[in-house]
């Protein structure tokens, strides 16, 4: 099959106004240059787009996944203008950065604003993974620097330090593990929990671990940031679990006794000497920064 980007755009159009004739307007196609383009297009596909009636058209539940596509390729395409675009004001360098969660979360935002503040020309491409992913992608060559939790194997990259943190249980108040000083992650499986959405490397950590131990984690509703978790947690919907650097003074914290609740962070790269000299001066801010609080 063949689609060009005409043809999405009128299907959209379609499926937006409900009229062919509105449709090919807002195209800039004759009606009958639109006709025909639906028609050729739904004989190649073998299935009606959309569904004709006194009304207008409207998509069938095939025209209704062509345009779920459509849409994922137009949000592309701009996706991909929006990235040339500084190139043609001046651009220096573009460097690619994965993160955990928690160093998103918690140390990067500031430590990358007062980078880019020297180098207002450059742009940085972050994107959150898990450890494990990110190490994997360092290894092959797919990002220029990783931040990983320390634990991580990270077995013939270059390391460098960079923050040190601790995940801890949060509840509310006057939860009755509040009074609790230490606990096993084994203890609290049973209990409703608050967590970062799906997809979040710490919510797929938080998992991983509970499948460890031969349970699941009770979710009992999940949320886009820690600080969202804090206030769940002190609203009394469940307990938490997040990075110490993140917990805010409404909740109470709970030690974790686990081997792998230190979530000490450190950068990764292939090779430092390979690094280009953008991606180099962002290794070494984000090691001076680590280096700086230690």
């Amino acid at each position: 099959m063949r689609y060009d980007l005409p043809d999405l755009r009128l299907v959209a159009a379609i499926s937006d106004s409900g009229s062919l004739t509105r449709a090919a307007e807002a195209v800039h196609l004759a009606p009958s240059s639109a006709s025909h383009r639906l028609t050729q297009l739904e004989a190649a596909l073998g299935v009606p787009l959309f569904a004709r009636h006194a009304r207008g058209l409207t998509p069938t539940a095939a025209g209704e996944s062509l345009l779920r596509h459509a849409r994922q390729v137009f949000a592309q395409l701009e996706q991909m203008h929006a990235d040339l675009a500084p190139y043609a004001s001046g651009l220096a360098s573009q460097v690619t950065l994965f993160a955990n969660t928690n160093a998103i979360n918690c140390f990067l935002p500031e430590d990358l604003g007062d980078f880019l503040r020297e180098h207002p020309q450059v742009r940085i491409s972050l994107e959150e993974q898990p450890s494990p992913a990110i190490i994997g992608a360092v290894a092959a060559g797919q990002v220029e620097i990783g931040v990983v939790a320390a634990e991580s194997g990270t077995a013939g990259l270059e390391t460098r330090p960079y923050r040190q943190d601790r995940l801890v249980i949060i509840v509310a108040p006057g939860h009755p593990l509040a009074a609790r000083q230490q606990l096993a992650f084994a203890e609290v499986l049973a209990e409703p929990f608050v967590c970062l959405h799906a997809g979040s490397a710490i919510h797929t950590f938080m998992m991983n671990h509970a499948a460890r131990l031969g349970g699941r984690l009770d979710v009992r509703i999940q949320v886009r940031g820690f600080n969202a978790v804090c206030r769940m947690v002190a609203a009394g919907v469940g307990i938490g679990m997040v990075p110490r650097s993140a917990v805010t003074a409404e909740v109470v914290t709970v030690e974790i006794a686990d081997a792998w609740a230190p979530r000490d962070l450190q950068l990764c790269v292939r090779a430092l000497a390979s690094l280009t000299p953008v991606a180099a001066a962002l290794f070494g801010h984000l090691a001076a920064k680590g280096a700086a609080v230690a």
